[in-house]
């Protein structure tokens, strides 16, 4: 269920509460300079309680906006196979930049490897991003005897020689900066299938999550014994 009309109904009645209590608290001040003391003084009353309500229902939106934000993940990638052979694949990456790429994996499944910053929940609910940086994509065997003996197939995602590096800044800041949960390595894999779609997303509060991207996808990995919703 969404959150988004709860949000507006929170910050909605905020917002329409502060008009209400400035306009009461602009009679309060009206009526204490006509001398109507008591008259001024409820009015005052009503602006206080006014604003205290309004403050309240701020709360509950900003608790609901944090809510989303840990709940929320951001789409890292996009994926597709195509088979060539027997656990052999062509898989085409898409950046959520725009930029794609197709690497040859042999295995069963494919596996993409990201290095993740995980924020404390204060950092999350004040709206840090997902910060992450893929690493590489390769194949997975799912037998131990082919895991051992077969090819492994690598192929970065990244190339730190020219590509800013985020975690050299976060080594700046100070330590009275305590706004960092974990840094560690993520990956998360799928079985390959012919004319497969996956999306992989990072969690604001978790790591990689990969899911088929449509029905056939999700058809063909049931068949497989994977469960797919």
């Amino acid at each position: 269920m969404s959150l988004t009309p709860f949000l507006a109904t929170a910050f909605g009645l905020a917002a329409l509460l502060v008009l209400c209590a400035l306009l009461t608290m602009r009679g309060a001040s009206r009526s204490w300079r006509a001398r109507h003391r008591a008259g001024a003084t409820g009015r005052f009353i009503v602006g206080l309680v006014l604003v205290a309500c309004a403050g309240f229902a701020a709360i509950v939106g900003t608790a609901l906006l944090g809510y989303r934000r840990l709940a929320a993940e951001a789409l890292v990638a996009t994926l597709d196979t195509r088979a060539l052979d027997a656990q052999r694949f062509v898989v085409g990456v898409a950046l959520p930049d725009g930029t794609r790429r197709e690497v040859e994996i042999r295995g069963d499944d494919w596996q993409l490897d990201a290095r993740v910053i995980k924020w404390k929940t204060t950092a999350v609910v004040l709206g840090a991003p997902p910060l992450y940086r893929l690493e590489r994509i390769g194949g997975r065997w799912r037998s131990i005897e082919q895991a051992q003996s077969g090819p492994y197939t690598v192929h970065a995602l990244s190339d730190p020689a020219t590509s800013i590096d985020p975690w050299l800044l976060l080594r700046g800041l100070p330590d009275r900066i305590d706004m960092i949960d974990a840094d560690y390595g993520s990956a998360a894999w799928l079985p390959m299938v012919d004319g497969g779609r996956y999306t992989v997303t990072l969690a604001a509060s978790g790591g990689l999550v990969a899911r088929p991207a449509d029905v056939p996808t999700a058809e063909a990995l049931r068949a497989a014994g994977w469960f797919a919703p």
